[in-house]
């Protein structure tokens, strides 16, 4: 899968700005500031309909304007496919392919597969378990359809279940039975993303493991483990063993969007105890392992972007990743930098087409 053009109107500091690619390597350059991570956010959007760093739509609008177009014609499996996303203040984003708009964001989930990797991926290490769910929905989601609907109706019904425990706490009153129909649904609901999770992992974790071993020579011992009560029962008992709390605390307070993942190294938490180059090549690992999974399952090569990478990494660590990308069953690569002749010193080494975008401010390429 390749994206050909991309074309930005009023899409964050753009007016508007056209590209063509490179099939294989292209280099964003210039000034912080000049918009060099807002077009790879662009192209997330065309992927996954909202930005990777700002889910706001609003202010993904260029100021003093009403509306932003992304537009982008990839080649996939032979074929020509144009997305367009496009958003207005006040109204519904829209989502069309080759002009048919779709009925639901979750439709498009999966067609562009794409993996970023981004500084802003050490919130997996140091923020709370909903950012490391995210991760997991996110590189499931994209190749299996039913798992995201599955995972949209449990999330509506934890909001269903929640809103009827305010509701009785406001009110003075409790009947356990107007329960019972959202415990059993999240219970059904429940037990199949748990299952489905639980089987990503177990053939996640060791691609993992295989690429954070060849990042760091071997060094460490790193683990990934799935935490989630349902491994302990089913979630129907934990829903009823937990009513007099739910009660009181007025939210659901178990089931599988408590479910987190433990990242370790040597057997200890890697956020206290691993150094920053190590949990650097974590992230990589992880998402290099993502970047494997989803072309497994779809059998097409993700885009793969690179944000601002150069500057936060190491030589030893760009390396791997030059090693990586130098392969002729690769996909397209975006990097982003700050300085134009390191990066193009970088892909020369790789026998590879590329194209060289430098970015100034105000630019309309």
């Amino acid at each position: 899968m390749i994206l050909k053009t991309l074309s930005l109107i009023n899409y964050k500091n753009f007016e508007s700005v056209n590209f063509q690619f490179d099939d294989k390597i292209n280099c964003l350059v210039g000034n912080n500031g000049v918009g060099k991570t807002n077009i790879l956010d662009a192209i997330y959007h065309l992927s996954f309909g909202k930005s990777y760093f700002n889910p706001i739509t609003g202010q993904n609008i260029r100021h003093s304007t009403d509306f932003f177009v992304i537009d982008g014609l990839y080649k996939k499996n032979d074929r020509e496919e144009k997305v367009i996303v496009s958003a207005k203040r006040g109204q519904k984003k829209v989502i069309k392919r080759n002009g048919k708009v779709y009925d639901t964001f979750s439709e498009h989930i999966g067609f562009l597969p794409l993996v970023i990797i981004s500084p802003t991926d050490r919130d997996l290490i140091t923020e709370g378990s909903d950012t490391r769910r995210k991760f997991i929905d996110g590189v499931i989601s994209q190749s299996d359809q039913n798992y995201l609907s599955t995972l949209l109706k449990y999330s509506k019904l934890v909001s269903q279940r929640n809103a009827l425990l305010k509701y009785f706490a406001v009110n003075n009153t409790f009947d356990a039975t107007q329960l019972d129909i959202y415990n059993q649904q999240l219970h059904e609901h429940g037990s199949i993303i748990h299952q489905k999770r639980a089987d990503f992992l177990e053939t996640f974790i060791p691609i993992f493991t295989n690429r954070y071993q060849a990042i760091s020579s071997g060094v460490e011992k790193v683990s990934l483990t799935y935490q989630s009560r349902l491994s302990e029962t089913d979630l129907l008992t934990l829903l009823e063993q937990n009513l007099a709390k739910d009660k009181m605390l007025q939210y659901t307070s178990v089931g599988v969007h408590k479910d987190d993942l433990s990242f370790e190294i040597e057997g200890y938490p890697i956020k206290k105890f691993g150094s920053q180059g190590q949990q650097k090549s974590f992230l990589i690992a992880l998402k290099l392992a993502q970047f494997d999974f989803i072309k497994k399952e779809s059998k097409v090569n993700p885009i793969l972007l690179l944000d601002d990478i150069f500057d936060k990494l190491d030589e030893k660590r760009v390396e791997h990743i030059i090693k990586l990308v130098d392969d002729q069953n690769f996909g397209q690569l975006f990097i982003s930098d700050t300085h134009a002749d390191r990066t193009e010193e970088v892909v020369k080494r790789i026998s590879q087409s590329y194209k060289i975008f430098k970015l100034a401010n105000n630019d309309n390429m």
